[in-house]
């Protein structure tokens, strides 16, 4: 019996997240290997997700550590103005 493709519609099957961009990047082999052997390790997920996450969990440490920068430096300026 053959398969009745009339009304299919072409696209992915499920939409992607608005919030997703798709990107090209290229990484180095092993960070690569480093994400896909970690989701094998804990039985399944997306490599990509992790790298997203990693880099959020920079991102974050970052401004942080930004931030605490600041204060320092507006703490020692108000002594000052004082």
């Amino acid at each position: 019996m053959a398969e009745d493709f009339s009304k299919a519609k072409r696209g992915p099957v499920v939409k992607s997240d608005p919030n997703k961009v798709r990107i090209t990047i290229r990484l180095d082999t092993d960070i690569v290997e480093h994400f896909k052997n970690r989701v094998h390790a804990s039985g399944g997920g997306n490599y990509q997700t992790l790298i997203n996450n990693a880099l959020r969990e920079y991102i974050q440490a970052h401004d942080k550590e930004l931030e605490s920068i600041l204060r320092k430096i507006i703490r020692e300026e108000l002594k000052r103005a004082v």
